[in-house]
């Protein structure tokens, strides 16, 4: 807007004094200010609201103006309500300088000002930006566009003053400008805005997280060529992007939101494309799977590991380890959805690296999907000169652990699953041989089985729980459950209610401890005689013998269980 549209609005209540010259001037935001030196807070073209509290005499009018003409600003506007009149001194300061002066009538509050500014510039700007907009979908629509969605998010900083991230179901950062999302608060939007879609909530979905407001908007291609409408919104909960926005959408014109909408279609169409390039990764998972699965030569399994291993780690001369990791996705007995793609893409997203920003850092995994399952071939890259059979066996902690790789994305996935889904994953040990892979497999399906048999939303299982206890306990009957751990521990809990004697604390730790007296004395900050005590209450009250394995193996498994 040119500051003569300022005295074309009566309400505004404005009187020049100064600077007729210069009413042509553009205005590109609006500031209010009493400092002395503003100047840290100024980047050109802004009008300068101030109430003259800076001045204490007629010394202080020519620097104020000074700085502000240094930083190009578009004009002043004082306001009547401090001093009555305008200063002579700030009014001749304003002349030397080539600065419009106006006045600014008490009656006037500056926020009138202020809200003006804000709604003519900004639909100037969107109108700018939605021509931008509109040139670089053509771009992108037709072939590859430079810059990516980083670029589009830089238009809407640029010109919209909006600070925005593009972000995976999980919360990921995959695109953004400037300083990024912390990892927790990216985290949150994503459940925020996975809890709306399933909710049915209309678009664009407003939060608050940590006192800073947020508009969340989904990153779908509804234009031509897009893939065909979802037809249950639980196909793609899981896979779909987000635009998220520092900003309250709740006020904003229809204008405004058609162009962010517009924004999200640009992103789509590229997050459409790097889609597409998946797809060679996806078909070396689907040829390994299928040799594997239908029993082929390990000489022919090797061979397609050895294709499939430039593709998945470009550069490294030799081949490396494989893991292996199954997922699925239930959503009940009563849903329609094919649950094997949707397992495909999400178990796509969790294997990346959290901290790895951008939709490329996934570009070295490779996942298939058979029936209602996802199936992953994981490579760890391992320095040496053989072939894939000359290689040692890897360490027994090598590769990726189940908890760990739903530990950043539990809280968004729980959201997108709400009442009616379940995540369950499994997780191989390390292989290095190509007739280990079968076995790998097998492995891996059985942990997700184990990690099924859990409750939550949200389960993972790995080949270390295979050979220990843990194995067992999912899948002892409920009933039997409840009656095991009732018949050991309920007379300790009624004691524990009456008397506060913490018997079931002091029953951990003694196991915890391995038996030992002094340790365990030592932990809970106990004297060794009254840890005895409490022992030997803990034995009359059920009628076990600590000192025996038998009755120390009980205890255990009933903790485990309760």
């Amino acid at each position: 807007m040119r500051l003569r549209a300022l005295l074309e609005n009566d309400a505004l209540g404005l009187r020049l004094l100064g600077g007729e010259d210069e009413l042509d001037r553009g205005v590109r935001g609006v500031m209010t200010t009493d400092l002395r030196d503003p100047s840290r807070y100024l980047s050109g073209g802004e009008l300068v609201l101030t109430g003259l509290a800076w001045r204490h005499g007629a010394a202080d009018s020519e620097p104020f103006v000074r700085i502000l003409a240094a930083a190009q600003v578009a004009g002043l506007a004082a306001g009547e309500a401090e001093l009555g009149d305008i200063p002579d001194d700030l009014i001749q300061a304003c002349l030397r300088h080539r600065l419009p002066l106006f006045a600014v009538n008490e009656s006037v509050a500056f926020a009138t000002i202020t809200e003006y500014v804000v709604r003519q510039v900004s639909g100037e700007r969107a109108g700018d930006l939605a021509a931008v907009v509109d040139r670089h979908r053509r771009l992108m629509t037709s072939g590859p566009a430079g810059g990516g969605p980083d670029a589009v998010l830089d238009l809407l900083g640029s010109d919209l003053d909006l600070r925005a991230w593009v972000l995976s179901p999980t919360g990921r950062q995959i695109a953004g400008v400037g300083e990024g999302l912390p990892a927790e608060v990216g985290a949150t939007l994503a459940g925020e805005h996975l809890a709306a879609v399933r909710t049915g909530r209309r678009a664009p979905h407003r939060t608050v997280v940590r006192g800073v407001a947020y508009s969340l908007f989904p990153i779908r291609n509804t234009g031509r060529g897009a893939a065909p409408a979802v037809r249950d919104v639980r196909e793609g909960v899981l896979s779909d992007w987000l635009l998220a926005v520092e900003a309250d959408a709740a006020d904003w014109p229809e204008a405004r939101l058609d162009l962010l909408q517009g924004v999200t279609q640009l992103i789509a169409v590229e997050r459409d494309r790097r889609e597409a390039a998946r797809t060679v990764r996806r078909r070396l998972a689907q040829e390994v799977l299928e040799l594997v699965q239908t029993g082929a030569a390990p000489a022919e399994i090797a061979a397609r590991l050895r294709v499939a291993a430039p593709v998945l780690l470009p550069g490294l001369g030799a081949a490396p380890h494989w893991q292996v990791i199954v997922a699925r996705v239930d959503w009940g007995a009563d849903s329609a959805v094919e649950t094997g793609p949707v397992a495909q893409s999400l178990l796509e997203e969790i294997l990346v690296d959290p901290s790895a920003a951008g939709a490329e850092s996934a570009d070295r995994i490779a996942v298939a999907h058979t029936g209602d399952e996802a199936i992953a071939l994981v490579p760890l890259p391992v320095v040496g000169l053989g072939g894939l059979e000359d290689q040692e066996p890897p360490p027994v902690d090598a590769g990726l652990h189940a908890d760990a790789l739903l530990e950043s994305v539990r809280l968004p996935l729980t959201a997108g699953l709400a009442d009616d889904g379940r995540l369950t994953l499994g997780v191989s040990a390390a292989v290095h041989s190509a007739e280990a892979l079968r076995g790998a497999l097998e492995e891996a399906r059985h942990a997700r089985r184990v990690a099924a048999a859990r409750p939550g939303r949200v389960c993972a299982a790995g080949h270390h729980e295979l050979a220990s206890h843990v194995l067992l306990l999912p899948f002892v009957p409920d009933d039997v459950r409840r009656a095991f751990t009732a018949r050991l521990l309920d007379p300790l809990r009624d004691y524990d209610r009456r008397h506060r004697a913490e018997l079931i604390p002091t029953l951990e730790a003694f196991l915890d401890s391995d038996g030992s007296w002094t340790r365990c004395a030592t932990r809970l900050h106990l004297h060794v005689n009254t840890l005895r005590y409490r022992v030997g209450r803990i034995e009359q009250l059920t009628g076990r013998d600590l000192s025996r394995l038998e009755d120390k193996l009980d205890f255990f498994l009933a903790l485990r269980m309760s």
